[in-house]
């Protein structure tokens, strides 16, 4: 079904930590889209409209800690289950009691977990980018720090409160640029080039990205509303996430291995690396995600699925939520 699409309407509702900023369009059954690393709700734009058009109502949080959302100070204020129950009041503030959620990059993660946590609020989930891979294993920091050999690798160089924002804050704009580009397909490094997701001992994150080049999908325009975004908040709330994850990992226990049995859609990017690195997740569905309905991987497509190649994620999108029961 198709019909007359109004203007995405801001609005402030209540969270656990004070407030969640969100963007609205359309009516009819409740999608919540969640967002990753360093974006906002503007990941969604291409989103908002087509689905509305498509008879749903829209919606695009900005995450705790991000654009206009609530960045309480305490670095363990942003752990995962604060995460799901935002979700949660979110679509409680909005008047409903049960949504769809789609989540892209540690949005996904957010969205699986919130699907996984709160199955009585989120009948369905889809995941952009980073598959669902269920609680299991040695504790994250272990795991990351194992990897890169001589080099450090960007997760646990994100570790410590102050260090990353040391290197972004000065220049946000820059910093930005630089990471949407080693990530998109058309300007990330090649084959053979030093892999942006790690640190040179001593150096700087930022010291792989491509320079002076913007991928196709990224106008000027949208990078200044990126960039006055974090220039005007700062980067730790963000940057937090990637702190909570061994708190996540031990707050999760109850959950190790379990599936998600909910419908769900999955769709990755055929350059993006967590296609690559968690491959053996995708390889489990069958078991991990039973009520899978598709799953697809968008060749020569990197990290930034839905702004990258939005006719085609929107096509998925709508495809699969209009499968889904009522």
């Amino acid at each position: 079904m198709s019909q007359q699409v109004t203007a995405p309407t801001h609005r402030l509702v209540p969270s656990p930590a004070g407030r969640i900023h969100l963007v609205e369009q359309g009516t009819g059954p409740l999608v919540l889209l969640v967002h990753g690393f360093p974006e906002s709700w503007y990941s969604w734009r291409h989103q908002l409209p087509v689905l509305a058009a498509a008879g749903y109502r829209a919606v695009a949080v900005d995450v705790r800690g991000y654009g206009r959302s609530s960045r309480p100070g305490d670095t363990g204020a942003y752990r995962m289950l604060d995460l799901v129950e935002d979700n949660a009041a979110a679509v409680h503030a909005l008047g409903e009691q049960s949504a769809v959620i789609v989540g892209h990059d540690w949005g996904a993660a957010i969205a699986a977990n919130s699907a996984l946590v709160r199955p009585d609020v989120f009948r369905a989930m889809g995941l952009l980018s980073v598959p669902y891979a269920p609680r299991g294993g040695p504790r994250p920091s272990e795991v990351f720090a194992r990897m890169g050999g001589d080099e450090e690798f960007y997760v646990s160089y994100f570790q410590e409160s102050g260090r990353a924002e040391a290197e972004i804050e000065p220049d946000v704009r820059g910093w930005l640029a630089g990471f949407f580009a080693a990530l998109s397909a058309d300007t990330m490094p090649g084959p053979g080039a030093p892999a942006p997701y790690f640190v040179s001992r001593g150096g700087r994150l930022r010291d792989r990205f491509p320079a002076d080049r913007l991928p196709a999908w990224l106008s000027e325009n949208d990078l200044d509303v990126y960039a006055g975004e974090f220039e005007r908040t700062g980067m730790s709330g963000a940057l937090n996430r990637y702190r909570n994850m061994d708190r996540d990992w031990e707050d999760l226990a109850r959950f190790a291995g379990a599936p998600i049995t909910q419908p769900s859609l999955f769709i990755g990017g055929g350059m993006d690396a967590p296609t690559t690195w968690m491959a053996d997740a995708i390889d489990a569905y069958p078991t991990t995600l039973p009520g899978l309905v598709s799953s697809h991987i968008l060749d020569g497509c990197g990290h930034w699925i839905q702004q990258e190649r939005p006719a085609e994620v929107n096509r998925l999108l709508t495809d699969w939520l209009a499968s889904l029961p009522s």
